[in-house]
């Protein structure tokens, strides 16, 4: 009977066990192409962003990383990546981020990307609205989680007050398992992992590594047409000012139905009626002024000073109309910018475009809290010049003080 069960099973055992021994190889695969690399640096996909090869790629040949969120996604004429295309810049635009990522999930799903930035540039949108109370929601961290990067960051030598705390953070979202969730508690309490950890890590991570190799490859969709689509709404060639009254005559024609110069689209979908009402007033005991996110944006600004990036960091405004009707605080506001900027300068981080005061010109935002039409024009006449021209190099001093609770909580004064 045992003679007869191995000669059915036995094979498919073998098999099994080849495949899986074969997977624990790295995989002799070749690059990918230009154009693969080109659809996903602009496609915003999670394959894209929770892996390896695509971003490495596109940061090995000179694309520049923007950073941020949700404001990313909105493929409309005067996006940098249809700006850089249509204008033939001299860089082409990695897109990392989507709707919900914060500066933790970039630290932990970038890290192959941040170890090809040296001496090289970045973008970063920081939104005022990552610094709430909780900071990063767990259920968005769990939902860009990239088991790769971490096992990769693990991986590396582990040690020092920043480590301990993303060990500690990334443990705070409650999504890791088994050998993973022992590593990050061996680092939050500033221990080594052991040879075991050490290599049943290598083992996972080569496991992955091969598992993105293989499906990146096919996972394709991408934003190439919207973003040929978009490009054909602009002139051949135009100015600055040009770009601008063009921007702010579209944003006219696509904010006619409501009274605080929110695109129609978003409007009627989201807004109009019932909910318009019971929103008035809501935000009138916000508070962006203490949040952990202030600790987990030093993690990414530690990954910068390690490899010498150059960065642009911009923020953001509010729809100012939108602010008055639902009460956000202007003050709080301010003191929480305020901070942000604060926290940046200190360290050397220089490149600051901070808009948070044009919140109320005319077709500056798409929507209550994304930039639009004459928003992202503005954000092209400092960015442009950031990437196409030498920059000083940067002389970073980092402080640890940034990881601290005491710093999470403390309010700073408007400047």
């Amino acid at each position: 009977m045992k003679r007869k069960l191995w000669h059915i099973f036995g094979p498919v055992a073998c098999a099994c066990v080849l495949v899986f021994a074969g997977l624990l190889l790295p995989l002799p695969l070749d690059k990918p192409s230009d154009a693969e690399v080109n659809d996903a640096a602009t496609s915003l996909n999670q394959t894209v962003l929770l892996g390896q090869q695509m971003k490495g790629a596109a940061a090995s040949r000179g694309y520049v990383p923007f950073i941020g969120s949700s404001e990313l996604s909105r493929m409309e004429p005067f996006h940098p990546s249809v700006l850089a295309q249509k204008y033939h810049r001299g860089y082409k635009t990695l897109l990392l981020g989507g709707p919900g990522t914060q500066s933790l999930t970039q630290f932990v799903d970038n890290q192959n990307v941040y170890n090809r930035l040296r001496n090289k540039k970045a973008v970063v949108i920081i939104s005022p609205q990552w610094f709430t109370k909780m900071g990063q929601r767990p259920d968005a961290f769990a939902y860009y989680y990239s088991p790769l990067e971490l096992t990769g960051w693990l991986l590396a030598k582990r040690g020092g007050v920043g480590d301990r705390y993303a060990a500690r953070r990334i443990l705070q979202m409650k999504n890791t398992t088994g050998l993973v969730h022992q590593a990050l508690l061996n680092v939050a309490a500033g221990q080594k992992l052991s040879a075991n950890q050490r290599f049943v890590l290598r083992l996972q991570h080569q496991l992955l590594r091969n598992e993105d190799r293989i499906f990146s490859r096919f996972d394709r969709k991408n934003h190439i047409k919207k973003i040929n689509q978009a490009a054909k709404k602009l002139p051949s060639t135009a100015t600055n000012a040009q770009l601008d009254q063009l921007a702010g005559k579209l944003g006219a024609k696509s904010s006619r139905s409501n009274d605080f110069g929110i695109s129609d689209a978003f409007f009627n979908k989201r807004l109009r009626g019932k909910r318009l009402t019971r929103l008035q007033g809501s935000q009138c005991n916000f508070d962006y002024r203490r949040s952990p996110e202030y600790s987990d944006m030093q993690l990414l600004l530690k990954e910068f000073a390690k490899n010498h990036t150059q960065v642009q960091f911009i923020i953001p405004p509010v729809n100012a109309r939108w602010a008055d009707y639902t009460g956000l605080p202007e003050s709080m506001m301010n003191q929480t910018v305020a901070k942000i900027k604060q926290q940046l300068r200190t360290q050397s981080f220089t490149n600051i475009l901070d808009m948070t005061k044009d919140g109320a010109r005319p077709h500056y935002m798409e929507d209550t809290i994304h930039l639009g039409w004459r928003g992202w024009v503005a954000v092209d006449q400092t960015v442009r010049p950031f990437l196409e021209k030498p920059q000083p190099a940067p002389k970073y001093h980092l402080s640890n003080y940034y990881f601290t609770k005491k710093w999470q909580n403390k309010v700073v004064g408007a400047n």
